[in-house]
């Protein structure tokens, strides 16, 4: 599969593709009204960060207690009821005289439903797609990602000086039910991917087997940490410069449109491998540049230059998935991005904190430093696996189980992989 019309051609690819673009569009208007509602009543870079980023934070821990779910719920019921609670949580933040600990509270809570969804949104992409389209399309749902983050925080521009910040939540939990509807009328009534019911103790007991094997588990350190401390530069563009946080946010997504698209469609699988650490390089160095609090037209080329690093997220999605079986890569996936976004709330939270103290520039530039110096020191325990092959999918001979470990409702899990 190597043209746009072949991946719209394959079934249920159009509505997929619909019900990812209008959550990314929901959340990117709502995260930029509670960051600038929090930020007007408090002043706190570090709560402001916190109000965009926060709900990340929970992400660890619906990884360690549903995640087993991922592999374990019909895909069609999952997504539809993440699009509903996110809905319901993001209209309740809008309430008049809530006060900021409720409201913080149910980031939290959205943020532990949310776990789920990247592990169902791309166990169900490698089901819809045929094997050799998962760059592809994931590279797709990444540029529908930067371009509904600029229609996002554009349109989320506008409701702010046309209505209010209260009144941005509430369109956009509008945008969360129009993804509810596209999930429950345009995907089909799949069965879950693996037999048994999600619990507490099978979700520890895949995700420690997923994280065993030292390949994997420097794929899963090379897409959490890198990716995570830019993003805690970009938590603090409301402190940088309040009047045009939301065009920082719009060329970041732009840039990021550029990287996936020349990644997924344009660059040949045989340089894939040579170009992983240097995009995460150019994800973190331009942000350098910011410590000197150069003026808007530099901070834009800046953040667009930078962005189209997150384009390296792809290949490292490619290789995880070539590491781990079909039966399990809904949760292997969904761990991966439960990960990251964990640590972009982490980031955020120390990136805000370091501003509050220093200046929001001397900030981003201390979280693309460590950016560089975390990609360096993995770059050399990412190079190509020898027992690494093509992605294996049902119905073919899968890898070898990591000792004689099985897990029971899904399967072996073998040894060795925006954002």
């Amino acid at each position: 599969m190597r043209t746009y019309r072949e991946l719209f051609e394959a079934p249920e690819f159009t509505p997929f593709f619909l019900t990812a673009s209008a959550q990314v569009a929901a959340s990117t208007a709502s995260g930029l009204a509670l960051g600038t509602l929090v930020y007007a009543a408090t002043g706190s870079p570090l709560l402001s960060a916190l109000s965009m980023f926060g709900a990340s934070l929970a992400q660890v821990a619906g990884a360690a207690v549903l995640l087993s779910a991922a592999d374990r719920l019909p895909p069609r019921l999952a997504l539809t009821g993440i699009a509903l609670v996110s809905g319901l949580g993001t209209a309740a933040q809008a309430l008049p005289g809530l006060p900021l600990w409720a409201i913080f509270v149910i980031l939290l809570a959205l943020g532990m439903v949310g776990s789920l969804g990247g592990g169902v949104r791309l166990g169900l992409l490698d089901e819809i797609l045929p094997e050799n389209g998962y760059v592809l399309g994931r590279s797709v749902l990444n540029m529908s990602t930067g371009a509904m983050q600029i229609g996002g925080f554009a349109l989320g521009g506008v409701l702010l000086t046309v209505l209010s910040p209260r009144g941005t939540l509430v369109a956009a939990a509008g945008l969360y039910l129009v993804a509810a509807c596209l999930a429950r009328f345009g995907l089909s009534g799949r069965p879950a991917r693996a037999a048994g019911r999600p619990s507490v103790a099978e979700t520890w007991r895949a995700n420690g087997r997923l994280w065993s094997s030292p390949p994997r588990r420097h794929v899963y350190l090379a897409m959490w940490v890198p990716n995570g401390l830019i993003v805690g530069c970009e938590s603090l563009f409301v402190a940088y410069d309040p009047r045009h946080a939301g065009l920082l946010f719009a060329f970041a997504a732009f840039g990021m449109l550029v990287g996936d698209a020349a990644i997924g469609r344009l660059v040949p699988h045989r340089w894939r491998a040579r170009l992983g650490a240097p995009l995460r390089l150019l994800l973190a160095v331009p942000y350098l540049v910011l410590v000197l609090e150069p003026g808007l037209p530099v901070a834009l080329v800046v953040v667009t230059l930078a962005s189209v690093g997150y384009s390296a997220s792809l290949l490292l999605q490619e290789r995880l998935v070539a590491l781990t079986p079909a039966q399990a890569r809904g949760q292997a996936l969904g761990l991966g991005s439960s990960g990251v976004l964990t640590l972009q709330g982490v980031s955020a939270a120390l990136a805000g904190a370091v501003a509050q103290h220093t200046s929001p520039g001397t900030a981003m530039a201390v979280m693309a430093t460590a950016s560089v110096a975390v990609t360096l020191v993995l770059a050399p325990r990412l190079r190509h696996s020898p027992e690494e092959g093509a992605p294996q999918r049902s119905g073919r001979k899968p890898p070898p189980p990591i000792g004689s470990e099985t897990s029971a409702p899904g399967g072996p899990v073998p040894e060795p992989p925006r954002r």
